[in-house]
């Protein structure tokens, strides 16, 4: 698997604590947006991202952000 599959059109927005995140990088997780290790064997690994003050986080859904992990609305390009 080279290409990641998309999970959503749209970015998943979330409130985010400080701490650490998996973010799921190839669209197969369960639990959307991190990682929950579907991954394994597709040759795509989860990017990990530490979060150290509280905000909300626009996650990339798509899969295909250039600012993964979070979205820059590459979403709206995809055919």
């Amino acid at each position: 698997m080279t290409e990641p599959k998309i999970a959503q059109r749209s970015p998943l927005v979330q409130p985010a604590v400080p701490g650490t995140y998996w973010w799921c990088a190839c669209g197969l997780s369960k639990t959307q947006p991190f990682c929950d290790g579907s991954h394994k064997g597709t040759g795509l690994a989860p990017q990990k991202v530490d979060i150290t003050a509280e905000r909300t986080v626009a996650w990339c859904g798509c899969k295909h952000s250039k600012s993964a992990p979070y979205c820059d609305g590459s979403h709206g390009h995809l055919s």
